[in-house]
């Protein structure tokens, strides 16, 4: 199990390192297949970039604290706060292969599709139960969750972030290769070459 040392770490390194990770949330968990980094200093897609109050949040949270935010009015989205030697920033889980708690899962996203229940950022959070009151908790003072570190590498592929305009063209999404359970593989955010 991991402890608060993990997010240590520069945002680009946390979120790589995250991929293969087991997050545990209550009576539901899977495997971190999809990770995005959202650096503090010099990243337009960054909230610190234009919010003054997402930059208070990183001077008075420890590393690890999650920050929840309500994306575009419609779906909650987990990140967590890295404080590292040489950068701080976030790392937005975008994906899970869901290993627990599937039934409970296909109950609050009202499918039954496995590889459907987590391939996305909103839909995570809906399937595991995640919303606003977590904003600004300690991720290792609540009970029932964890981050198990992975029993074996995963190859991991970078790609572009996805569903953002400014700072697109920093590969700072981290893939599992071959998971069927990533919201956007990476051939598909690849321009066809003509």
């Amino acid at each position: 199990m991991v402890d608060r040392t993990f997010f240590i770490k520069d945002p680009l390194q946390c979120a790589r390192t995250l991929v293969g990770c087991e997050l545990v949330w209550g009576e539901t968990a899977g495997i971190i297949v999809e990770t995005e980094a959202y650096a503090e200093s010099g990243d337009e897609a960054s909230h610190t970039f234009l919010r003054r109050l997402t930059r208070n949040f990183i001077t008075e949270k420890p590393a690890g604290a999650l920050y929840v935010y309500l994306n575009y009015g419609v779906h909650w989205l987990l990140n967590f706060l890295t404080k590292g030697p040489a950068a701080n920033g976030f790392v937005l889980i975008r994906a899970l292969e869901p290993t627990r708690g599937c039934s409970v899962m296909r109950k609050r996203r009202g499918l039954n599709e496995r590889s459907n229940l987590c391939s996305g950022p909103g839909k995570l959070t809906q399937a595991l139960g995640i919303d606003g009151t977590l904003n600004g908790k300690d991720f290792f003072s609540l009970s029932g969750v964890a981050i198990h570190a992975p029993i074996a590498a995963s190859e991991i592929e970078t790609d572009r972030r996805i569903g953002i305009t400014k700072s697109a063209d920093f590969e700072w999404r981290f893939l599992m290769a071959g998971s069927r359970f990533v919201s956007v593989s990476k051939a598909k955010t690849r321009p066809r070459a003509d």
